[in-house]
């Protein structure tokens, strides 16, 4: 017997095979839509997961505008930073973030942002994810897959 058969394969950058797909964030709830979003962003919904190596697809999110909160969160929920200075911690809600100027894209960027490695892995994970506010997106050249999110765990 081989015993060099049992070896375990671990991905690296030349051999992840990354894919370009579409997500609709039509009436999804937020951090559920986040959290699906970080798993395909990080790869593990393949067989070839590999914890230290962007092996994971590039994600479109199109309809960010339409995403829902249930309760009472777009008001009650509070994000903090801080600018570096005394008293210079700041507070904003969903609803305001949102209200801003590219506001659905910065939203789900904090929710993603959250879910996935605080290091240059995650940062570089994030680059992977295009956010956009309407149904349409410019990346047809890359024909992505449209995945339906309630389908995943």
């Amino acid at each position: 017997m081989d015993t060099l058969s049992y070896k375990t394969i671990s991905a690296n950058k030349e051999t992840a095979t990354k894919e370009w797909v579409v997500v609709d964030a039509t009436d999804q709830i937020l951090g559920r839509l986040g959290s699906k979003v970080a798993k395909l962003l990080r790869g593990k919904y393949k067989p070839n997961f590999t914890p230290h190596v962007d092996c994971g697809d590039n994600v479109i999110i199109i309809n960010a505008d339409k995403v829902k909160l249930t309760g009472n969160k777009w008001n009650d929920r509070i994000y903090l930073s801080y600018t570096g200075y005394p008293g210079g911690q700041r507070e904003i809600t969903p609803a305001r973030l949102q209200s801003k100027p590219n506001g659905d894209d910065r939203l789900l960027r904090k929710v993603v942002k959250g879910m996935l490695p605080k290091n240059k892995l995650g940062a570089k994970l994030l680059g992977n994810m295009y956010v956009y506010a309407g149904g349409e997106h410019k990346h047809a050249a890359q024909s992505p897959k449209t995945i339906d999110l309630n389908s995943l765990k």
